[in-house]
């Protein structure tokens, strides 16, 4: 086929399906049926369909076909931001806030300001964060089942920064990363921008398979794993102490680093005790205070084996040089007289209305979710296609997530994510039950 035809038919696809002469969800002919319709030869055909999928516009699905994706969709479904328009209610990101809280701040700045120490915080702060403030992180670890000394600590700039710390420590370019078939898209968008190959573990109902992974390990060489065992990010799960402990086995028989993600595990009470505990010499732990206290607060922190502080804390500097001083004094403050212990139990307990809220509004849907998490998985019917779901609810003015961003391997399920915390509880009513409307009228 002459290269102009070749280009002309994918420019044609494509101009159709952006004008919306295609609708998304629109089933496209087979590649048999396109190579015979168009006199082709069937490699040819399937070059078609692979140039429209890598610009975006479509999406195969082994055994279902080629189909149309939604291509209205606002650029931040996965990483990125989205712009929530007036009127829209975003069901999309979790930044959860506790009654009081800005006024909390406020007393707390106003403290600060007449600290003695103010002059202080406006100069350059070491690289880990200063040592007081470092020790009240790690007794604020310590309540959470994880016994690291205060010079094992390090203070980051959220929790992301605290990841894309550890994996520029950890890996180089090509390096092999596990994680999970489904995960946090900040951690999948880092990967890609370090050049790591991520390799995906199947899911279970209550964890990842982890008889897969040490099939990983036997066929390739598998650096580290990225693992959120306390309160998955978007299944919700928590993992088992067996499982946990299978974990750390891998770990060690293939000398795996793993990277402990515990974003959300203060929603969980009495969780078992953290991977950085059960195997302290090959695990960075990383959380913040994003979810449980302020998404503005920027302050993360990092717990890590002694061995590896001096590589960590150089690539803090060269990637921020140094803690956020004012919010770093600022939260270790609160860390010391409990405010953050107060707002984690208050989230917990907004968390947990706020699913039981779904309990009442999605009732007859089938869901994946921790009763105390700020997230819900919805699986969708083998009939209904995550992308027209999404654009729908957008067309109702509530803004959700599909699978796509949180996919790591070829297979995309069909599903969407809702986020509760974002929204007053009257607000979530509302988006929920267009949510059941929309699913049920897809289904």
């Amino acid at each position: 086929m002459p290269r102009s035809r070749y280009k002309s038919l994918v420019d044609s696809f494509a101009a159709d399906i952006r004008s919306g002469r295609l609708s998304p969800g629109t089933r496209l002919p087979t590649h048999r049926q396109l190579a015979a319709r168009q006199g082709l030869a069937l490699v040819t055909a399937s070059r078609v369909y692979a140039e429209l999928e890598a610009m975006g516009l479509v999406s195969g699905e082994t055994g279902r076909g080629t189909f149309v994706r939604e291509t209205s969709l606002p650029p931040g479904h996965g990483i990125d931001q989205p712009k929530v328009t007036a009127g829209m209610l975003d069901l999309n990101y979790n930044y959860p806030s506790a009654l009081g809280q800005a006024d909390m701040l406020r007393t707390a700045l106003r403290q600060l300001a007449l600290s003695g120490d103010l002059e202080s915080l406006l100069r350059y702060q070491p690289h880990g964060g200063r040592l007081h403030e470092r020790a009240s992180v790690a007794r604020h670890l310590s309540a959470r089942g994880l016994n690291v000394p205060a010079e094992q600590v390090l203070i980051v700039n959220g929790a992301q920064h605290g990841l894309t710390v550890a994996l520029m420590a950890l890996l180089k370019p090509g390096d092999v990363v596990a994680v999970d078939a489904l995960t946090y898209p900040g951690f999948k968008a880092l990967a890609q921008t370090l050049h790591l190959e991520v390799l995906s573990m199947p899911v279970t109902d209550c964890g990842p398979d982890l008889n897969a992974l040490e099939k990983l390990c036997c066929s390739r060489s598998v650096r580290a794993v990225y693992s959120m065992p306390t309160l998955h990010n978007p299944l919700g799960w928590v993992m088992s102490i067996e499982q946990r402990q299978q974990l750390v086995a891998i770990a060690r028989t293939h000398d795996l680093q793993i990277i402990e993600d515990a974003a959300y595990a203060f929603l969980v009470e009495n969780p078992p005790l953290p991977i950085a505990e059960l195997a302290p010499e090959r695990t960075i732990y990383v959380s913040g205070l994003s979810k449980s206290v302020a998404a503005g607060l920027r302050v993360g922190f990092m717990a890590a084996p002694a061995h590896l502080i001096a590589a960590l804390e150089r690539v803090i500097r060269v990637t921020a040089w140094n803690t956020p001083g004012v919010m770093t004094s600022l939260a270790s403050a609160w860390l010391e007289d409990g405010t953050v212990s107060r707002l984690e139990v208050q989230k917990r307990q907004d968390a947990h209305a706020r699913q039981n809220i779904a309990d009442e509004l999605l009732a007859g849907l089938r869901t994946v979710r921790h009763p105390y998490s700020y997230f819900i998985w919805l699986p969708l019917s083998e009939d209904a296609r995550a992308e027209q779901v999404v654009s729908a609810l957008m067309r109702e003015h509530v803004s959700v997530s599909s699978a796509q961003p949180f996919a790591t391997s070829t297979h995309v399920p069909r599903a969407i994510r809702l986020a509760l915390g974002s929204v007053d509880l009257a607000s979530l009513r509302e988006g929920l039950a267009k949510v059941k409307w929309v699913v049920d009228a897809y289904s």
